[in-house]
């Protein structure tokens, strides 16, 4: 059974069009639901929590309806919101054990559940103080003990990083991955951060202006590429000429000259046609791509550094 499928998933907002017909299927582990502002990711995520209806199509979400089984599901399914949902006035202690209760714990389960989540995120030794005074780390520590407290089968986190600074986008990506892997509880991350996607997550839904892109592990966005990336301090067009003058399709690329890895005979062209020049060479790489790649060429041609 897939974690979250999606049959022909449409949402229409009037005339702007959310979503348009996403067909998806998901397995297990800590995915990351990638795009632009304004790309979909939020609204598929209120579709997966049976929070607003689809337009047309259907999406499922382990094994439930989400039209007809909302509620069921979001008995199971934890929901980290992207923008500050907190009340200042009220203790994290108090608050992630109201969740808890609305969620259907018994006191003192729930009680004993809050202690452990916000162990868990780190802010046990500040579980009393008011959330008004927590910083905006502390803040998103808060929304994901939240989402954790009922113990749920998948996590659904809307841009779990936002407005934290470096640092501390480290560390909420750090706690997203240690959630995963030792609680074993699947992950959805909707970023338009793809860094930070690289960084956690195994597998890679990309949707643009509603509509899928791509669904594969990362693994297969970041693979190395047939191009071999050769960089100059100077004379990089010298460079790309005269590869191409040998037979090699080459380009230049600021510094580097990108050549497509057609024969066992380049390595050998690179460094005499260097040597030749009397270049400056830096650096020869095989060149690995990139998820940014992916929204400015979604099918580059193998072996073709264009």
């Amino acid at each position: 059974m897939a974690l979250i499928e999606t049959q022909g998933l449409t949402k229409h907002y009037g005339p702007v069009k959310a979503l348009e017909k996403l067909d998806l299927a998901v397995e297990p582990g800590i995915i990351g639901l990638v795009g632009a502002n304004g790309a979909g990711k939020s609204t598929l995520i209120k579709i997966l929590l049976g929070v607003i209806p689809p337009t047309g199509g259907r999406a499922v979400v382990l094994g439930m309806d989400v039209v007809r089984e909302a509620s069921e599901i979001r008995k199971v399914v934890g929901y980290m919101p992207e923008h500050d949902c907190l009340p200042p006035d009220v203790g994290a202690t108090d608050f992630v054990t109201h969740m808890a209760r609305i969620s259907g714990l018994p006191r003192s389960a729930a009680r004993e559940r809050t202690a452990e989540v916000l162990r868990h995120v780190g802010l046990y030794e500040e579980r009393y103080r008011q959330i008004g005074g927590y910083s905006t780390g502390m803040k998103q520590r808060v929304k994901l003990a939240q989402a954790l407290v009922h113990d749920p089968k998948l996590l659904l986190l809307d841009e779990p990083t936002n407005g934290l600074d470096p640092a501390g986008r480290d560390e909420m990506l750090d706690l997203i991955k240690r959630t995963g892997n030792e609680f074993g509880i699947a992950i959805m991350v909707a970023s338009h951060l793809l860094g930070e996607i690289e960084q956690v997550c195994g597998f890679l839904v990309a949707i643009d202006a509603g509509h899928l892109l791509s669904a594969a592990p990362i693994t297969t966005f970041t693979a190395r590429t047939p191009v071999l990336a050769v960089e100059v301090e100077e004379g990089s067009d010298r460079l790309a000429a005269a590869l191409v003058g040998h037979g090699f399709k080459a380009r230049t690329d600021g510094d580097c000259v990108l050549v497509a890895m057609e024969n066992e005979a380049l390595y050998d062209a690179i460094r005499d046609t260097v040597a030749d020049l009397a270049l400056p060479l830096v650096r020869i790489q095989q060149e690995r791509r990139r998820l940014e790649d992916l929204f400015r060429d979604p099918a580059p041609v193998a072996g073709n550094p264009q």
